[in-house]
């Protein structure tokens, strides 16, 4: 069986990726900073499927629980088959006003625990091949303060990953959501419903899911899911920076 590796997978996107691969009869190995939901998931899981889950409790904005993800990637008598970078928390979007100790935390989240834990799984992957899938989001396509900045980062290092490992059987791809139906917003102090987004600007997350693992397969270096977000990301492409921008001040992607 293929295993996989989820972080953030207590809730949200990376509950939905566990779900989905659970279903399909991948092992799974979940990470997040908080035991309870960690462990009620996994059993859950192993009920309904009879595979193997494995939990790690691990902070990934701290370098020890970067340290401890990374060491059970490069376990070679325990491969991982496909990584799931979805662990990340959002900000309000003005820069200046927000604590620069949080904006720390949030690039190290978005930026530097994915690439830490790509540069392990490229070294265990290479040559036996291997998927890696980076959670990123429409908002790299445009400009939207820091998130957006560490996700344009996330979906640019994927394409050029997915071309230059290609040859070594390994794939990386970037999905790129929308808004998305999950507690992300509500972490951030946002009830539902108050988010100033319209019911069409939602996606659901098993959709998400379904059409990135899809893409992933396909050896996609950037997924899209949905074809509004498609058709707002080809308008990205022609409209003025200045008018994008400002449209992407309404809610949180």
């Amino acid at each position: 069986m293929p295993t996989a590796l989820i972080t953030g997978a207590s809730a949200g996107l990376g509950e939905e990726f566990a779900r989905q691969l659970a279903a399909r009869g991948a092992d799974l190995v979940l990470v997040a900073r908080s035991a309870g939901p960690l462990d009620a998931l996994a059993a859950a899981l192993r009920d309904a499927h009879g595979i193997s889950v494995e939990v790690m409790v691990a902070d990934l904005v701290a370098e020890e629980g970067v340290a401890r993800v990374v060491a059970r990637i490069a376990d070679h008598g325990h491969p991982i088959d496909l990584l799931i970078n979805n662990a990340g928390f959002g900000l309000p979007l003005h820069f200046a006003d927000n604590d620069i100790d949080d904006e720390v935390r949030h690039l190290r989240i978005h930026v530097e625990a994915p690439m830490r834990l790509m540069h392990a799984a490229l070294g265990a992957m290479r040559g036996r091949g291997g998927r890696i899938i980076n959670v990123a989001s429409v908002a790299g396509f445009i400009s939207r303060s820091t998130y957006s900045a560490c996700k344009q980062w996330l979906i640019g290092f994927s394409r050029w990953a997915n071309a230059e490992y290609a040859a070594d059987g390994v794939s990386v791809t970037a999905v790129c959501p929308g808004f998305t139906h999950t507690t992300f917003h509500e972490r951030m102090g946002l009830e539902p419903g108050r988010e100033g987004i319209p019911a069409i600007g939602w996606l659901n997350a098993p959709d998400v899911v379904r059409e990135g693992l899809r893409d992933a397969a396909r050896g996609k270096a950037v997924s899209v899911p949905s074809l509004r977000y498609k058709l707002v990301v080809a308008l990205t492409r022609v409209l003025p920076p200045s008018l994008t921008a400002r449209a992407a001040r309404r809610g949180r992607v």
